[in-house]
């Protein structure tokens, strides 16, 4: 007999792809069994038992006669016994046949011939029939999980959908969004207790209508107790996100999986339509009697039989339940084409998600991916419920900031703390995830530096943080809480903020009211169709420093809001030609501007109306003549002048005008000559001149009687006058990169030299009154070694001495 288990093969599938085996198809799964045990029966009885049984037909002693003198053997025939007399209740007489040794023999041949000839082909094939239709039954059911195209994206569905509904993440994230709000459970519980006729509803084996949230409220609603997640676990979860990203964006493409289903369903129907036409047909040839004519009378003398089916009445019986079977196959593939096509499978909303867990961006699907969700629910709602979560962006964002948390501890950032130039405690982080919540859990913390972090929040426990004064965004995205941004207006004097677009320029900025210094970084512009626009700082009243790195074209009307309390003032250009200064005449009370980087030719005639001003830079110009310098004598606060990095050729004379100027700087230009009337600026206390081509220096720098700093670094000095020495204040001197061959015995005069620059220039060896320089130290001393080996060794000494 052929076990029934010998044909698992063609149905078998992994045991995880049962959850996405509707009820019909479980159903259809039993009749198909139901049915291979009828056809294996029916074929195992073919096998074991005689298919048939014939005997000769009885008949009128008229049709015997004829049959015997029919005989062409013209040998006498051996004596009969005497006739029996006929009965009188009978008009047959007793049949007789040859008389031969083969009995069995001839019967069996009999049998197989008329079992061959004379019975019909359905009563013979019925069981081979079933055993076939069934297993064609079995195929189509489960191709699709064997198909390489849908088998692939079934398994990797299957495995991420059973990692997302064990992973403590999900348990976690559902049991958060059911404890968070007191008043939403109360309304959930007393949902459960009351019909809600507006409940999204699902259709069950018998057609009725039940609520869908009711399956899986049963493991949500009851407080659970959330424990924390550890690192692997957290780890484990991040994977998963970007799985189902990338599955998502995979299965959405296309419908293969919803069009393979439609077509094995469609096949099904077609199927039963066959075997139900046909098998009522024919079901009426199996017979029990059937009637045989085999032409061996020369053998066993007779030639017409009546044969007996042994296996009719059985076989009708089966035929009839494999029908019923068949029907009700029928049916359900019916009822499954219904479900088909009357539901929109190719689109599944999360409405019911979202509504019950409050996580309001979990997205609607579709394709594939939307019909694999259509039949997990028809297993266990409980399913897609729990695989929303790795969908929702707000859920992956709560599972980054775990992870943050578990991974910067408080202690760790403590230990990242530094002091920057400010004088104050400042952590830096960069390129993380999203914003710790650790961090405001360090007290300490006054300075908080942020960079290329996107989709940081700032929430209300900022408030934690009672020292922090100084906020720097570099190229991040953030969001606030309205509480967090009452804390800052109060709190922060300090704003940096480095901006690619406009997510990235923080709106609450032109709100904080104590705010002290400002600096932006990014493209900034008056045009709102170009680039990001910078809104009115008048809110700012205590802003006292302005630091704007962009590419204006004009001075931005916003910085005229704060001209009457605006002390500073630092725009850096990316070398877009500045061409419109006239707003600078109404900030009187600037102390400080630089203009840097904005291709300006000469110098700006609304600079002479800030009579306030002390420091003046125009780095990084294109100043080929500074005659308009004699306008500075009438802003008597000037004391430091920055012309560096431009093209001037000379100095004018009438800078001798300029008496406040205590530092100027005219390194990298194309200066040739120092007018002595340079020299008549005698509180300069700082003077760079490097990196011109100055070849001589005039010997009235000996009235530089304040000179604490000068540098004629990379010119072309051949020799420096005597009277330099006589700047006994001088503590830094640099003039390397020279064509100097002799130092002079009296440098012993800078007694207060700490810092002094020889390297590059012919020195053939430096004198010994170096060492009365008792401030100066190895490490203050750049020069070549060899040189420094011309010093006498006590002097060597005493400098290696720090």
């Amino acid at each position: 007999m052929i076990p029934v288990t010998e044909f698992r093969q063609f149905s078998e599938q992994q045991p995880a792809f049962r959850v996405l085996k509707p009820w019909w198809d479980v159903f259809t799964d039993y009749l198909s069994v139901a049915m291979l045990m009828i056809g294996v029966f029916g074929c195992t009885l073919q096998v074991m038992q005689d298919k048939i049984i014939c005997l000769p037909k009885r008949i009128s002693m008229a049709n015997q006669t004829l049959l015997l003198n029919s005989t062409t053997e013209p040998a006498p025939a051996p004596p009969l016994p005497p006739p029996a007399q006929p009965s009188p209740a009978s008009g047959v007489s007793e049949m007789k046949g040859l008389k031969t040794n083969l009995d069995i023999q001839q019967y069996s041949f009999i049998n197989q011939i008329c079992y061959e000839r004379a019975l019909h082909w359905y009563a013979k094939y019925f069981p081979y029939l079933v055993l076939i239709h069934t297993l064609v039954f079995m195929l189509c059911s489960n191709f699709w999980f064997k198909f390489p195209g849908s088998s692939s994206k079934i398994e990797h569905f299957i495995s991420i959908l059973g990692k997302c509904f064990d992973s403590p993440w999900t348990t976690r994230a559902l049991s958060e969004v059911s404890g968070e709000n007191p008043e939403e459970k109360d309304k959930k519980k007393n949902t459960l207790n009351k019909p809600n006729l507006n409940m999204l509803v699902t259709e069950d084996n018998s057609g009725k209508t039940q609520p869908l949230k009711s399956v899986p409220e049963k493991l949500v609603v009851d407080k659970p107790t959330a424990g924390a997640l550890d690192k692997k676990e957290g780890e484990q979860a991040k994977a998963l996100f970007e799985k189902v990203k990338k599955f998502r964006l995979h299965v959405e493409e296309g419908d293969l999986l919803y069009s393979m289903y439609v077509r094995q369903t469609v096949l099904k129907v077609l199927k039963f339509l066959i075997i139900i036409v046909y098998n009522s047909a024919l079901v009426s040839k199996v017979q029990f009697t059937v009637s045989c004519n085999v032409d061996i009378q020369d053998m066993t003398g007779y030639k017409h039989f009546s044969c007996n089916h042994t296996m009719a009445h059985l076989f009708s019986k089966l035929s009839f339940c494999y029908l019923s079977l068949v029907s009700v196959y029928g049916l359900t593939c019916l009822y499954t084409l219904y479900w088909l096509f009357y539901r929109s499978l190719k689109e599944y909303s999360f409405e019911y998600v979202r509504q019950e867990t409050g996580i309001d961006d979990i997205p609607d699907v579709k394709n594939d991916f939307s019909f694999m969700l259509h039949m997990i629910d028809q297993y266990d709602p409980l399913y897609s419920k729990r695989f929303a979560v790795f969908l929702s962006e707000v859920s992956e964002n709560k599972l980054k900031q775990l992870n943050l948390n578990n991974e910067w501890t408080p202690d760790k950032l403590r230990q990242r703390l530094q002091t920057n130039s400010s004088n104050r405690l400042e952590l830096q982080l960069f390129m993380l995830s999203g914003l710790p919540d650790t961090i405001f859990e360090v007290a300490e913390l006054q300075s908080l530096r942020l960079e290329i972090i996107n989709n940081v929040t700032i929430p209300a426990s900022i408030a934690q943080l009672e020292d922090l004064q100084e906020l720097a965004l570099y190229q991040c995205s953030l969001k606030i809480h309205s509480a967090a941004t009452s804390f800052l207006k109060e709190n922060l004097k300090v704003l940096r903020v480095k901006f690619d677009d406009n997510r990235e320029l923080p709106h609450w900025l032109y709100c904080l009211r104590n705010l002290e210094e400002l600096h932006l970084t990014g493209s900034l512009s008056p045009d709102v169709s170009k680039n990001i626009t910078l809104d009115s700082l008048r809110e700012l009243k205590s802003l006292k420093t302005l630091s704007l790195r962009s590419n204006f074209t004009k001075i931005p009307q916003c910085i005229v809001d704060v001209s009457s309390h605006l002390q500073k003032l630092y725009i850096h250009n990316d070398g877009t030609k500045l061409v419109m200064l006239n707003n600078l005449k109404k900030m009187t009370n600037l102390t400080e501007l630089e203009l840097v980087h904005c291709d300006l030719e000469r110098i700006p005639h609304a600079v002479f109306s800030l009579v306030n001003l002390q420091e003046l830079d125009l780095k990084e110009n294109n100043l080929k003549s500074i005659e308009e310098i004699l306008s500075f004598q009438h802003l008597h606060k000037l004391t430091c002048l920055k012309l560096w990095h431009n093209g001037i050729p000379y100095i004018p004379e009438h800078i001798k005008k300029l008496k406040s100027l205590e530092r100027l700087y005219f390194s990298h230009n194309k200066i040739e000559v120092l007018p002595s009337h340079l020299f008549l600026c005698n509180k300069l206390r700082f003077l760079d001149l490097s990196y011109n081509d100055i070849r001589f220096i005039p010997p009235e720098v000996g009235v530089l009687q304040s000179l604490q700093y000068f540098s004629i670094t990379c010119n072309k000095v051949e020799s420096l006058p005597d009277e330099l020495y006589f700047c006994k204040k001088l503590k830094t001197l640099k003039i390397g990169k020279n064509s100097l061959s002799l130092l002079s015995p009296k440098i012993a005069n800078l007694v207060l030299l700490t810092h002094l620059d020889l390297k590059g220039n012919h020195f053939e060896a430096l004198p010994a009154e170096l060492g009365a320089c008792k401030a100066l130290k190895r490490s203050g001393l750049i020069v070549e070694d060899a040189l420094f080996e011309t010093l006498p060794s006590e002097v060597r000494e005493k400098m290696k001495v720090e």
